[in-house]
């Protein structure tokens, strides 16, 4: 199971990155446990300077904007 933590402060962007993960996981067939992360310290200490930020598996993979669904499943398959 891979964890996917979903870094901003709540706004329709951040909610949206959320249920692309989980669609895209189910898609994919990949169990994810997915955390949202909204404290403005958390945010920062792991080095999300733009929101949405998508960490897999503790490395951050993108911050800022919405996610590239392609890249967004290659980074749930590797």
């Amino acid at each position: 199971m891979k964890t996917v933590k979903v870094y901003g402060p709540g706004c329709k962007r951040c909610a949206a990155t959320e249920d692309m993960v989980k669609d895209a996981a189910a898609r994919l067939g990949i169990a994810v446990e997915v955390e949202k992360v909204s404290d403005p310290r958390a945010i920062a200490m792991a080095g999300v300077m733009s929101t949405p930020g998508i960490s897999i598996d503790g490395k951050l993979v993108h911050a800022g904007g919405l996610p590239d669904q392609t890249k967004l499943e290659g980074w749930l398959s590797a």
